[in-house]
């Protein structure tokens, strides 16, 4: 009598475990927008790291004598009212602006990937409530909402960070539970279901995986918009409290200066930079991981 033996499963290499994501990687260094920005990005998180040993100057080291000073080589950017270098003072506001930005889309993405999943596999009543909070809360223009949240709060960084947080969880929410919606009827999931797993190892296991691809992308733009945000506050005299180097409030200094236009201008080029990196590198991962123009590149 034949005895069928189970035999255990071939144990992969380190290469095999990490060929789809060095295949996706190559696939990315060979679109050219998102070479161009994740090369971008990337300078600027090594100016974030950097900024303190490559700054020519302290960021709030003043000098009267030397304020409004136009760019030379003494001040590539030139000074401001106080004295202050620019130039230092846009490399140290690299190292606000990103951190902030990533603890932002970080609990965003958190908040509205565990809404919309919620929403999305459980449906009836607990759908139709969440889904209403949202809608409640996209009804507002992001920066107007934004900015009376900081209003009630009390300026600062921090609660700059909150606001936004507030502000833009909906928008995963709503991606995320019309994902859930499209696989939660998928024969994988439904086998996964019929073979034990329990309705919370088929959310986090077998849907939410299938939808990393698309949080991704909208995570990569939504790191431009959420530093946009966050200057746009500091602008406004929400975010940053001076001295702080913030990139919105250094912008909101210069904006009355007309014959000083390097005020404005480096840290408001600063902004522009960081955030169509992001674009350029959104874009090339919505190209990359659109499995649908994968097939037509294919």
């Amino acid at each position: 009598m034949a005895v069928d033996v189970l035999l255990p499963a071939p144990r992969l290499s380190w290469a095999e475990r990490f060929r789809p994501a060095l295949t996706t990687l190559r696939r990315l260094l060979r679109n050219r927008s998102a070479t161009v920005g994740l090369a971008i990005v990337l300078a600027w998180m090594l100016v974030a790291l950097l900024a303190p040993a490559i700054a020519p100057y302290s960021p709030s080291a003043q000098q009267l004598r030397m304020r409004l000073r136009p760019p030379s080589e003494q001040h590539l950017f030139g000074t401001d009212e106080l004295g202050r270098d620019i130039f230092s003072r846009v490399l140290h506001g690299a190292r606000i602006s990103l951190p902030i930005a990533l603890v932002v889309v970080i609990a965003t993405s958190s908040v509205g990937i565990l809404v919309g999943a919620v929403a999305g596999y459980v449906g009836g009543i607990v759908d139709e409530v969440l889904m209403r909070v949202a809608d409640a809360v996209l009804a507002f223009p992001s920066l107007i909402l934004a900015i009376a949240i900081t209003a009630a709060l009390g300026p600062g960084l921090l609660n700059a960070a909150l606001a936004i947080t507030l502000v833009l969880w909906p928008e995963y929410a709503r991606l995320v539970r019309s994902q859930v919606i499209a696989l939660r009827e998928m024969e994988f999931v439904t086998a996964a279901l019929a073979v034990g797993a329990s309705p919370v190892r088929a959310l986090f296991t077998h849907i939410l995986p299938n939808a990393l691809p698309l949080m991704l992308v909208k995570v990569s733009l939504d790191m431009g918009n959420a530093i946009l945000l966050a200057a746009s506050l500091s602008f406004v005299g929400l975010g940053a409290i001076p001295p702080t180097p913030e990139w919105g409030a250094m912008i909101a200094a210069g904006r009355h200066k007309f014959f000083e236009w390097w005020l404005a201008t480096f840290p408001g080029l600063a902004v522009f930079s960081v955030v169509i990196g992001f674009n350029f590198l959104g874009d090339g991962l919505r190209d990359v991981l659109d499995p649908r123009l994968n097939r037509r590149a294919g």
